[in-house]
């Protein structure tokens, strides 16, 4: 086996090692950052549902509410706006879900699950939270999911919550008079939760795991390749020529030339005592001929 060869062996077996711990540690780094990553964008679509839900309060429902005694317009509720405006939303980002989860709420779609109520009680049983992110079991697999408590803090809110009779008409038509009402200024009555399944990171981390192991590789598979070329010109060349040279002065071809060799490597300190133990030689050669 050829010098060069024990030393890519060594090279490769030395890289195949090492990436067993980095993969490993880099890992789980990626897969802590793309959750992060995950959870920011939840953050910002939250927001977005926050926006919605103030806009709709403040320019759209003043603008319809002489309407609403003769019809009821969802397009008025703020949790209908931020619903809809997500849906549409979902249209780029289909693997993030929203649903304002509340307890008692006027419109079916808006009611809690049983782990939707965990949630909302979560933030009734410290009002001074103001996030909840949890994981939890699916038919689908792990879900990620990030929380807003939802708190009355409008007056204007308890126009159509507070008792059927305070209720715009079109709206009792529309839903009721059992549900969504009852509500109090500053009550918790609900959640906005944005879920993503676990394997949205998951994936994102292992992508990003698998373009880091291919960069890596890649950058050795280079290495190597510029590492044999320098050890085959200035290593295993020059000793190739040298084991030749070698071979003929041992079978006693003492006309071989010289070896040409410079600098202060072991190579040339090698060369330079090959062409010293030539020069030995065939001056022991030529006083034998002489005696």
């Amino acid at each position: 086996m050829s010098l060069l060869t024990k030393f890519n062996l060594a090279m490769v077996a030395v890289f195949s090692l090492a990436m067993v711990p980095a993969g490993w540690i880099s890992h789980a780094l990626l897969q802590k950052s793309a959750r992060t990553q995950v959870i920011q964008n939840a953050r910002i679509m939250m927001e977005t549902a926050m926006a919605v839900r103030g806009y709709t309060i403040s320019q759209v429902k003043p603008l319809l509410n002489a309407q609403l005694a003769e019809k009821f317009l969802p397009q008025t509720v703020p949790a209908y706006s931020a619903t809809e405006v997500f849906n549409a939303l979902r249209k780029s980002y289909p693997e993030y879900e929203y649903k304002e989860a509340t307890l008692n709420p006027s419109n079916p779609r808006d009611r809690t699950t049983d782990w939707e109520a965990d949630v909302v009680n979560e933030f009734r049983r410290d009002p001074a939270r103001t996030e909840f992110i949890g994981e939890r079991q699916t038919p689908q697999g792990r879900s990620l999911f990030l929380s807003h408590p939802i708190q009355i803090t409008d007056p204007k809110c308890l126009s159509c919550h507070s008792t059927p009779e305070e209720a715009p008409p079109s709206l009792i038509r529309e839903y009721g008079p059992s549900n969504g009402f009852g509500w109090k200024l500053n009550e918790i009555i609900g959640a906005q939760i944005v879920s993503v399944p676990m394997s949205v990171p998951v994936s994102m981390a292992n992508q990003a795991l698998g373009t880091l192991l291919a960069t890596l590789a890649g950058v050795f598979v280079v290495t190597l390749l510029v590492l044999n070329l320098l050890l085959r010109f200035a290593v295993t060349g020059p000793l190739t020529r040298l084991a030749a040279m070698a071979d003929e002065a041992s079978r006693g071809n003492l006309a071989v030339a010289n070896f040409a060799a410079t600098g202060t490597d072991e190579v040339a300190v090698l060369a330079g005592s090959f062409n010293r133990m030539k020069i030995s030689l065939q001056k022991a050669m030529a006083m034998l001929d002489e005696g």
